[in-house]
């Protein structure tokens, strides 16, 4: 919206032309997101106490959860208000990527949010069936994708390569064409947002690495959309090229900026849980971003705490299923180091240090071609 009026009236204002630059207005949704969330929380911890929503604790779990059992949860809600709020005010409202981002964004918070009730309602872990969660995230991603890579949006949307990280995109990218591509980068956007919901399962834990994922994406996205004058940065830099994709990178601070206000709330010990409203949501988000960017094989660094949470669970079903044994004391991965005896805050920091060292490996790929 102030990108639309400062547009309007720059001719009597020429102050309102700082409004043009995604670093100003990614600075701007970050604190509005930020200031949103935290005037509104106490608020809205009290509603959820008031409401009598609680988290449901797993009776299989770490026995140090059980004291968990009826923290206010779903505070995922609130993160998502601050966050499409502030995006409304500061990013480009007609650029495709915000408004398919968004699109995507609501619709698994949707799913979240469902998750989270009927868990609330029955008192039992189960929520929607994971059958029911797949199909809905499969579906819209690959109907965004679709009207997204097929053109149906201008042909300047439609590039179907992959690029490979740490090399030169004059000569390592393949196009895989629009149908495989529609399928592996709905994938992605699935898969993230699994994974990150797999993380969210201590105090803080997955706020922060959804921070640290969001802030290098806006890093991304800035220079693969960066342009001044006949200056590109993506041709110098030799990274993916994609036109408008900067204002992604206001999509991401305000992320930063609402996940900032609920980690305060969040933090050891919690007063409030974001619930699969929020990680399923965020996940989605920082899929579609990596896509979108041209960065879907480079996202396996940037979000590559999510991915061993992920595989931890995977590769744990999977020899179960074949041996009837574990291969790790409970997964996802951090809950095997609480039953190892590892504190609860030792592990959430150790995996925040984790998630920041596998972000800048990922940024270092700008120079090393």
């Amino acid at each position: 919206m102030f990108l639309w009026l400062s547009n309007a009236l720059r001719d009597e204002i020429g102050l309102l032309n700082v409004f043009r630059y995604v670093t100003f207005r990614s600075m701007g949704a970050a604190a509005t997101a930020l200031l949103i969330a935290v005037f509104l929380f106490p608020r809205f911890i009290a509603l959820l106490q008031a409401r009598q929503l609680g988290q449901v604790v797993r009776e299989d779990g770490p026995e140090a959860h059980f004291s968990k059992r009826g923290t206010p949860t779903m505070g995922g809600v609130l993160v998502l208000l601050a966050l499409f709020l502030s995006v409304g005010l500061w990013a480009d409202l007609s650029s495709p990527f915000i408004w398919l981002t968004t699109a995507i964004t609501l619709v698994y918070g949707v799913v979240g949010f469902l998750d989270d009730w009927l868990k609330i309602r029955d008192r039992n872990s189960k929520g929607v069936s994971e059958a029911q969660k797949l199909l809905t995230q499969f579906g819209s991603a690959i109907l965004v994708f679709t009207a997204f890579y097929m053109g149906w949006l201008g042909s300047e949307y439609a590039d179907t390569q992959l690029y490979l990280p740490f090399a030169s995109t004059r000569t390592f990218a393949f196009d895989i064409g629009a149908i495989p591509y529609i399928a592996f980068a709905s994938f992605v956007v699935v898969a993230t947002s699994t994974t990150v919901n797999f993380t969210d399962g201590l105090d803080g834990l997955v706020t922060v690495p959804v921070m640290v994922s969001a802030g290098a994406f806006a890093v991304l996205c800035y220079l693969t959309g960066a342009k001044f004058g006949s200056f590109e940065v993506a041709k110098y830099l030799l990274i993916p090229n994609v036109k408008g994709v900067g204002e992604l990178a206001v999509f991401c601070a305000a992320m930063i900026g609402a996940c900032l206000a609920f980690l305060w709330y969040n933090t050891f010990p919690a007063m409030v849980f974001m619930g699969d409203v929020g990680a399923l949501a965020l996940g989605g988000a920082l899929g579609m971003v990596s896509v979108f960017s041209k960065n879907e094989l480079l996202g396996v660094l940037v979000n590559g705490l999510f991915v061993v949470e992920g595989a931890s669970v995977v590769l744990q079903r999977y020899w179960y299923k074949r041996t009837k044994k574990r291969i790790f004391a409970m997964a996802p991965i951090h809950h095997h180091f609480e039953k190892k005896g590892w504190p609860e805050p030792r592990v959430t920091v150790r995996f925040w240090i984790v998630s920041v060292m596998l972000a800048l490996f990922a940024l270092a790929s700008l120079k090393l071609r």
